[in-house]
């Protein structure tokens, strides 16, 4: 089992940065690859970015350039910097632990871009 719980969402205006993080407890977080997604109002959970095993990253064309995942393995935790920020960006931002099928996720935590 892994409990997830994501932090450091908040209000932002245009063209700031955020930094969000998910602190895993439980066992064996490094063999897990950590995903950041998102939900905006009204729209479909879209993938936002991914980190495997062995810290190689992938990323959404609307988010690619701005934002970056990364993991410490000593801390478990993964964390996500959004800089750039733009007002589409605004979503619930969830975590997600995946070893092939079996998941996990975070409540997700609130990011809202607005002047």
């Amino acid at each position: 089992q892994v409990q997830l719980v994501e932090s450091g969402g908040g209000s932002v205006q245009p063209g700031g940065s955020l930094r969000l993080s998910c602190l895993a407890s439980g066992s064996a977080f490094s063999i897990y690859e950590m995903r950041w997604h998102r939900q905006a109002p009204g729209k479909q959970r879209e993938l936002v970015a991914t980190i495997s095993r062995l810290a190689d990253t992938n990323y959404a064309d609307t988010v690619k350039g701005r934002f970056t995942i990364s993991r410490d393995n000593a801390k478990n935790t993964v964390y996500l910097q959004m800089n750039s920020l733009k007002p589409e960006d605004t979503a619930v931002y969830y975590c997600n632990a995946q070893l092939s099928a079996i998941g996990y996720w975070g409540r997700g935590t609130q990011v809202t871009v607005s002047s």
